[in-house]
């Protein structure tokens, strides 16, 4: 007796996998992940640009209307209060101002909403101090302002009625002076000598051979210069055409050196001759022969030694 073997169905093949497309990546996609930020926190970044370009937005239109001040303010508190609030400042360029004064000048603001902090204001103020020749100031958003200084140069040392100021090449003055820490720059001496700082740095740049050796300088009367060099002579220059006599004392020192000679004065007030003094020389006379030692070979004529004129 023969069985009858029944057969299953056959067993079912799996179905092929879907092949999953393939995520193009943007070239954006790829710039923001190799920025050294989360993405949460560029999402953050950009909601705040957002929010200030609507803030400066509201603004301009508010004064373009022309919409009361008050309405202008509000929007400004509102962006403070939505976190556009200075909290800090940020200084590049300081070197010898305080950094303490421009912060404060910076946070002396009647609201501190970054939308209603007046920079030119700020700007202006910092103008006033001596130090300080130019001034930028921005805001970076969201709560820090940037103060940019550009300071000036110190150029000489100011003397008048025993006041030591440092001035730079304009006459502007910068700070005061310590007798004990004196800084390595010329002397200018004498009432209003710091008015005349632009006329005597082109002065001294006529010779500039002699330049390095004038440590200070009198301004006299108002109207002229007493050059002092660091051999202890003093010249006395004219009040007109004082460029041209230097450049010719320069000539007759470089020819035959006059500095570190023995002289106590050189007056060239008169542009006819150079009047040379000694210690204790109270007679003018020429220079006789035996002692043009201490003086040029061919100037004995139109040097003389005697009192001041």
């Amino acid at each position: 007796m023969s069985r009858t073997i029944k057969r299953g169905p056959p067993p079912r093949r799996p179905a092929p996998r879907r092949k999953q497309p393939v995520r193009k990546v943007s070239r954006m996609d790829r710039l923001v992940g190799a920025l050294p930020v989360s993405e949460p926190t560029l999402r953050r970044a950009a909601t705040w640009v957002v929010t200030g370009g609507v803030v400066a937005i509201g603004l301009v239109v508010a004064t373009a209307l022309g919409l009361p001040g008050m309405i202008g303010d509000a929007i400004g508190e509102g962006a403070g209060r939505a976190g556009f609030r200075v909290t800090g400042v940020e200084i590049v360029g300081q070197h010898h101002m305080d950094s303490n004064t421009i912060r404060a000048v910076a946070l002396d603001q009647p609201s501190l909403a970054m939308p209603l902090v007046d920079l030119a204001h700020i700007r202006e103020r910092l103008l006033a101090y001596g130090w300080v020749e130019d001034a930028a100031v921005s805001r970076r958003l969201p709560d820090t302002l940037l103060v940019t200084i550009k300071e000036r140069t110190p150029a000489a040392i100011w003397q008048d009625n025993g006041q030591l100021t440092l001035i730079d090449a304009t006459g502007a003055l910068l700070d005061p002076v310590d007798r004990n820490a004196m800084p390595d720059l010329p002397l200018v001496i004498g009432p209003g000598a710091d008015r005349q700082e632009a006329g005597y740095q082109k002065l001294l740049a006529a010779a500039p051979a002699l330049k390095p050796r004038v440590t200070a300088a009198t301004w006299v009367g108002n109207r002229r210069w007493d050059l002092l060099f660091d051999s202890g002579e003093t010249l006395k220059l004219p009040e007109t055409d004082a460029a041209d006599a230097l450049v010719t004392f320069a000539e007759k020192d470089g020819a035959h050196p006059l500095l570190g000679r023995g002289w106590l004065s050189f007056d060239m007030r008169d542009a006819s001759k150079l009047v040379a003094r000694k210690p204790g020389a109270n007679v003018a006379h020429a220079i006789p022969d035996d002692e043009t030692s201490t003086a040029p070979a061919g100037l004995a004529a139109d040097i003389q030694m005697g009192a001041d004129t």
